[in-house]
């Protein structure tokens, strides 16, 4: 059973230079299908360029993130909307909240995630959201909302209350190499809680290189490839079979990119 990778940045520019590489090491690590979430409209073009070359294997998403919302042009909605009705089958992503970075402007953010969370429910689009230190927040402005797009919830580290608040609201819950750090206590807990229907796993490349890789030397940037090592603390923490993981949530990504 292949996987699929469901939140990561193949471009990158630490990736995207030598993106068949990674590509092929995914291959030969059984990672059929990633979502590549573009992030500032500087990227969104990469993104397209990788999903030509591998339309069977990639999905896209375009979206502005909040750490790169200064950088937004005066016309960004408008080049966001043009991408997404361009290319049909991409979702929106990676938007979100985040609360832990320094010098923020919340009010800002909050206006840019809500613009793009409506712009996805006009066109139908799923979203995948990022969310650092502003759970409660990110909950406050999604009940704002008359309706809601199907939610993707990447690299998930709240509680197991705030997921399952997400959870009443329709999302999924995404897991990465976080997971695999030994000072993550809170880790098993919040995986167990999560129904298997709403399951999936992320690298996050190429940032947040999981705990612990079995290699000789010492890689510094994440891939796509390094995703069966998730898929194994995963399964040790819920106490279920690495097949049956591989199994559900290729499914359950496959439901939330391609329905």
């Amino acid at each position: 059973m292949p996987l699929f990778d469901a939140h990561c940045h193949l471009q990158d520019q630490r990736i995207f230079p030598d993106a068949e590489l990674f590509l092929q090491r995914a291959k030969e690590a059984g990672v059929e299908k990633m979502a590549v979430k573009g992030c500032a409209e500087s990227d969104w073009s990469r993104v397209i360029q990788l999903q030509k070359k591998h339309p069977d294997r990639l999905y896209m998403a375009f979206g502005l993130h909040p750490w790169f919302i200064k950088e937004r042009s005066i016309h960004w909605l408008e080049c966001l909307e043009e991408k997404l009705l361009e290319y049909p089958d991409a979702s929106v992503g990676e938007i979100g909240i985040d609360h832990a970075f320094a010098g923020r402007n919340d009010a800002d953010q909050e206006k840019v995630f809500l613009a793009q969370m409506k712009l996805a429910v006009r066109l139908n689009r799923p979203v995948t959201i990022h969310c650092r230190q502003a759970w409660g927040r990110l909950i406050k402005l999604l009940d704002q909302l008359e309706m809601l797009p199907p939610l993707l919830i990447h690299c998930f580290g709240g509680s197991v209350e705030t997921a399952q608040e997400l959870l009443r609201r329709g999302a999924f819950i995404s897991f990465s190499g976080t997971i695999t750090r030994p000072e993550n206590k809170k880790a098993r807990g919040v995986i167990r809680s999560i129904p298997a229907n709403r399951l999936l796993l992320e690298t996050d490349a190429p940032d947040l290189l999981p705990h612990n890789l079995p290699f000789s030397s010492s890689p510094t940037i994440n891939q796509p490839a390094y995703l069966p090592f998730i898929l194994a603390h995963a399964a040790v923490l819920r106490g279920e079979s690495e097949e049956y993981l591989k199994k559900i949530t290729f499914q359950n990504a496959s439901q939330f990119f391609a329905p």
